[in-house]
């Protein structure tokens, strides 16, 4: 029978790798607790129809990259593909906005069909954060303020830096749409073969091509900030403002934009060039348009997402670490008479120190390869127990790290308070 894998750009974390998304994962729970945000769980299926609503139907994800497929009742359903859809989705079935001004997070898979590559796969982790009922720059300066806090507590604020721009309103927007497809129609033919499509599609999306003969056409384009409202011109210069006042570095980059209608105003990207082409570790934007868009009252909204696979490439790439320990304490059992007592003996460590990692040894075998166990979990001390010890009601206490003291015997009975002593203290026995 032949061996079943994963399924293409579908990958397992494995043990060695989780520690490190388990210290993100903790580092991102706890500035949300920090700065008052509150966690949503969304479903991972959501009707089709609703990112064909929120995305657009002649977008790439809609068109080449979702995964959808009927039910067994016949119902269109997605496997989502972002998710800001399905938040702003539960902020109008719940009524959450409702005279209220959330600040949500979420996390967890999100689904894509594309061809994988590092830091681009067909499922891959998003960590996101929307926002509803604020309108103004504070809003959109305290999530930059809050992504700048989170590099420096991950050791990344020296391999990131900040890109900003403002898109404006619908319809400043759309006269610079037109304006840019008129200057583009004069090299139709020497667009790469996405832009030359986006024509006629998603215009603006040509701005993010990485073909560098259509960038170079892209140097004599129309400028968006040259089409801004006042408003818009307002909102953008306050912003920036309080990025100063706040100590921010930032770059406006006149081509960063996004490609939905709904957007506008601020868009910001937290970019790399320690990832190769998967720069693009967090982006943010206001999308003011959405919840109207999908049925709700018209309602400022602002929010960002990161990719997690990207950035936990970029924390390896810059801070590789060892592989973390496993264990504090490894018990083992050297005879087939004392697992009865041992195991007992790991339960009532794990009962007295709940914050000691307690490992038992399951399966025995000789010496030589419990130790080896034992040194490769990483424990600082191994507790034995074979015949002579279980005879005299004893265990055997060995120091696996550092310069400690030899091997030594103590009473079972003061094997916990021992222990509790060792770890309090971090002293020698």
């Amino acid at each position: 029978m032949s061996r079943l894998n994963a399924i293409r750009g579908m990958n397992d974390i494995l043990p060695e790798a989780t520690p490190r998304w388990q210290q993100l994962e903790n580092t991102l729970r706890s500035l949300m607790q920090r700065y008052g945000y509150s966690e949503i769980r969304l479903p991972v299926v959501e009707p089709t129809a609703l990112f064909k609503r929120a995305i657009g139907e002649v977008t790439d994800i809609v068109e080449k990259e979702m995964y959808s497929f009927e039910d067994r009742s016949g119902e269109p359903i997605t496997l989502r593909p972002e998710g800001t859809a399905g938040c702003v989705r539960a902020c109008l079935e719940h009524g959450l906005t409702h005279n209220q001004s959330p600040k949500l997070w979420y996390t967890g898979p999100m689904f894509r069909y594309e061809r994988p590559q590092k830091g681009r796969y067909r499922q891959f982790h998003q960590f996101g954060v929307e926002t509803f009922g604020q309108a103004g720059p504070d809003m959109d300066a305290e999530l930059i303020l809050l992504t700048a806090r989170l590099w420096q507590e991950l050791g990344l604020a020296e391999s990131v830096s900040l890109e900003i721009n403002s898109l404006g309103e619908l319809e400043s927007r759309a006269q610079f749409r037109k304006a840019l497809v008129t200057y583009l129609e004069q090299f139709r033919t020497q667009l790469d073969d996405d832009s030359q499509r986006r024509l006629t599609t998603n215009p603006l999306r040509i701005l993010d091509s990485k073909d560098r003969g259509t960038q170079d056409i892209l140097k004599g384009a129309p400028v968006l900030s040259d089409f801004l409202d006042e408003d818009s011109k307002q909102h953008f210069s306050d912003l920036c403002q309080l990025l100063d006042a706040c100590g921010i570095s930032y770059r406006v980059n006149s081509n960063l934009v996004r490609g939905l209608d709904y957007y506008n105003k601020t868009v910001f990207e937290w970019v790399t060039t320690d990832l190769g082409s998967q720069g693009t570790v967090c982006a943010g934007g206001r999308y003011d348009g959405l919840v109207e868009q999908l049925g709700g009252q018209a309602t400022p909204a602002v929010g960002f997402a990161i990719g997690l696979e990207r950035l936990v490439l970029l924390l390896e790439a810059l801070k590789p670490e060892p592989a973390p320990a496993m264990a504090d304490v490894f018990v083992m059992a050297m005879t087939p008479a004392a697992v009865t007592t041992v195991m007992s003996l790991a339960e009532t460590l794990r009962q007295g120190l709940p914050t000691t990692r307690i490992v038992y040894n399951c399966g025995g075998g000789s010496f030589k390869s419990q130790l080896r166990k034992a040194d490769k979990s990483g424990a600082q001390l191994a507790l034995l127990i074979g015949d002579d010890e279980l005879a005299q009601q004893q265990v055997s206490i060995k120091w696996l790290r550092g310069d400690q003291q030899e091997q030594q015997c103590v009473d079972l009975a003061q094997a916990l308070p021992t222990l509790q002593l060792v770890f309090k203290r971090g002293d020698e026995l």
